[in-house]
């Protein structure tokens, strides 16, 4: 076999070796158990919306990629498809409501979707960051609601 074969065929297994570790371990890789894992902070929505909006960069590194569990008053639930978020809304700014947006995990959509507005609410969930209006947590979960 010629040399350049060699090198071909080396360079195809190195290439298919590659993808195989890629798709295991980052585009295969489990998440964590949001709903069952330990928050890093808990504390009021308004807050963690204070907090935001009077230093959103500070309040990014300090928050940012953390779950946190969050209790207040929740002020609607809004689903489109299969997504359910619970909103509460602490400003009306230019461009509307302005406040926590919190997506649920599709088991806990049913549940949301029966909270009422202006019940207290405690809900869990990963936080990944602030649009200038809204504070986003993704992968909720309902902790307990009144």
């Amino acid at each position: 076999m010629k040399t350049w074969m060699k090198i071909l065929l080396a360079i195809i297994v190195i290439g298919i070796i590659g993808v195989f570790i890629i798709y295991k371990f980052v585009y295969n890789k489990q998440h964590p158990d949001y709903e069952n894992i330990e928050a890093n902070f808990t504390m009021n929505a308004r807050d963690l919306y204070q907090e935001f909006k009077k230093n959103p960069y500070s309040s990014a590194n300090l928050y940012n990629g953390k779950v946190i569990a969050l209790t207040g008053n929740l002020s609607k639930v809004e689903s489109a498809d299969s997504i359910v978020v619970a909103v509460f809304v602490f400003n009306q700014g230019d461009f509307g409501d302005e406040g926590l947006r919190c997506t649920m995990l599709k088991k806990h959509n049913k549940e949301a979707l029966k909270l009422q507005p202006d019940g207290e609410v405690r809900i869990k969930g990963y936080c990944t960051g602030f649009n200038d209006t809204d504070v986003i947590l993704e992968r909720c979960s309902i902790l307990f609601n009144n």
